[in-house]
């Protein structure tokens, strides 16, 4: 019987939970179900990137709203047969890292992440079990000071950000073989009119967030990308 090829999107953003998105959690597990993908990671904007959560109320409070994207396209995603698997991308002046493998309950008891040096929240992370992709490391921008690479600090490196010019794509697809990481991709998705989408796929459906970590561990994976009309 041949392998059941499972595609899953590793990076893709909410209304609920980041301030740049524009669909809902519940539209977005619609949109990836209505173009055959298997399943999502979402990774709203934590913290100290660009959150739609407001950072006045407590740590844990903050934490139970933003996960509230990740809920909506969870019970979405149930219904309709999407895996929706949880986690987060987290900033520090414009340097990003999708975070998995971790949840709320560890996130609770580490109120320090709100404020920490960026390679010891990564010894943090990675400490804990968690996974590490640097996401778009390449990427240019007025908020961001200087590009920051930590290859002995991360898991993995996103090759592939869908919507990034091919020269951003291009230099991590250098950086992440010079160094032998893990080479990933997603669509950076914000909306359901999302015309550049990317992923991973497999040749098994995954079970968790720890199954999809163990995937990219074992690099099971291939990437792919899609360009929608």
């Amino acid at each position: 019987m041949a392998n059941e090829v499972c595609r899953y999107d590793l990076h893709v953003h909410t209304y609920e939970g980041s301030a740049c998105a524009h669909s809902s959690g519940a539209d977005i597990a619609d949109f990836y179900k209505s173009l055959g993908y298997a399943g999502i990671v979402v990774t709203d904007h934590f913290w100290a990137g660009n959150t739609r959560v407001d950072r006045n109320q407590p740590w844990e409070d903050w934490l139970a709203g933003f996960r509230k994207g990740y809920e909506t396209a969870k019970r979405r995603g149930d219904e309709i047969g999407l895996d929706v698997f949880y986690g987060w991308e987290y900033s520090f002046y414009g340097t990003d890292y999708l975070t998995y493998g971790l949840d709320n309950d560890w996130a609770a008891e580490h109120p320090e992440m709100k404020s920490m040096d960026i390679v010891d929240y990564l010894n943090l992370v990675r400490g804990a079990g968690g996974y590490v992709i640097h996401a778009h490391p390449f990427m240019e921008a007025h908020y961001i000071p200087y590009i920051r690479l930590l290859p002995r600090h991360v898991d993995a490196v996103e090759v592939i950000n869908a919507p990034k010019p091919q020269s951003v794509n291009d230099r991590a697809l250098e950086y992440a073989r010079g160094y032998d990481l893990t080479m990933t991709a997603g669509s950076d998705c914000h909306s359901t009119d999302a015309k550049h989408l990317a992923g991973i796929e497999v040749d098994r459906r995954l079970t968790s967030i720890q199954d999809l970590v163990s995937a990219l561990r074992n690099r099971e994976h291939r990437l792919f990308r899609i360009e929608r009309e």
